[in-house]
């Protein structure tokens, strides 16, 4: 009942005696999924999974054997702390064997045999001004890599449109800021993680609701302050969960890494990579001539906008 790990751990490179190997012969992959709540005889079922392709960070790993603990019951059943989203494959711990590895991946070989890092829930991320040239960015980042995205906005007379769209980009939850405050919250962490990572560009009241959500030890990493507001953090949220303050300048970031040119080509090469595979595209753009500079900067200026000018010379 296990679903794929992310993330391995150590191997052990000698299997034990009379076990056969996973990659002497692979027959079609199969997984035990279930596509709603309920009591897991009835709901689980043995299909046959699609293999995503391999990439140069990427480890296919055939599970051999894998427990059924209360905790995947109540996963199955819906009634754990933390559900995955649906559909989904029951499990989160086993063993299994290296069938292939990426180009980038050194410490582990076919045939290798491994145990997950981790839940199979996976990671996620909290950001606001998601509507932004950033927030979109990182909204198909995230999907690319299997984080799930909460996506923070203003309320704004076009929201539905706004949020069809951040959909249509890989966003798994668009909230406006004003739901950050509000019980519901706790429903979407039924289906997620809660966060250990937030991305903060808005400052003030946004800044505060998105602390409040974090795991304990989760960072927020403050990038922009649109909002002229503090960042104001309680201070029961810096003793009893430990949490992380950064301050993100992407010039300071090029002027520190300026002799680490592996660093930013690096960087650089995985995006190109992501937009090679159609997973990152540009925000939405108007191009404007240049001799109509002011009007781009007036529509810069306005609010709610998702669009970025762009002059042509």
């Amino acid at each position: 009942m296990q679903r794929a790990a992310a993330r391995v751990l150590r191997g052990a490179r000698t299997p034990p005696a009379g076990t056969p190997s996973a990659t002497a012969r692979v027959p079609p992959p199969r997984g035990l999924l279930y596509e709603r709540h309920g009591e897991p005889a009835a709901v689980v079922q043995l299909k046959d999974l699609k293999v995503a392709e391999l990439r140069d960070s990427d480890v296919h790993v055939k599970m051999l054997a894998a427990p059924i603990n209360p905790a995947d019951i109540n996963m199955i059943q819906g009634t754990y702390a933390i559900l995955s989203p649906l559909p989904a494959v029951g499990g989160n711990e086993g063993v299994g064997e290296v069938l292939e590895v990426g180009r980038r991946v050194t410490a582990l070989k076919p045939g290798d045999w491994v145990i997950p890092a981790g839940a199979g829930v996976g990671d996620s991320v909290i950001q606001n001004a998601a509507n932004s040239g950033v927030g979109q960015a990182v909204i198909q980042i995230a999907k690319a890599s299997g984080i799930k995205t909460i996506n923070v906005v203003r309320d704004r007379p076009d929201l539905p449109k706004l949020v069809e769209r951040l959909m249509a980009l890989g966003a798994d939850h668009v909230i406006t800021e004003e739901m950050l405050r509000k019980p519901e919250m706790k429903d979407i962490f039924k289906s997620i993680p809660k966060p250990r990572l937030a991305l903060n560009c808005v400052g003030g009241k946004s800044t505060t609701e998105m602390l409040r959500h974090l795991q304990p030890k989760g960072t927020m990493v403050t990038y922009g302050g649109m909002a002229k507001q503090p960042v104001m953090v309680p201070v029961s949220t810096f003793i009893f969960r430990d949490v992380r303050l950064r301050g993100f300048w992407m010039t300071q970031w090029k002027k520190d890494h300026a002799q680490d040119q592996e660093s930013l080509t690096s960087m650089m090469d995985a995006l190109c990579q992501l937009i090679r595979r159609g997973q990152l595209t540009a925000p939405a753009c108007t191009e404007v001539p240049l001799q109509d500079y002011k009007a781009a900067l007036e529509a810069t200026m306005k609010p709610f906008t998702s669009s970025k000018q762009i002059l042509l010379f």
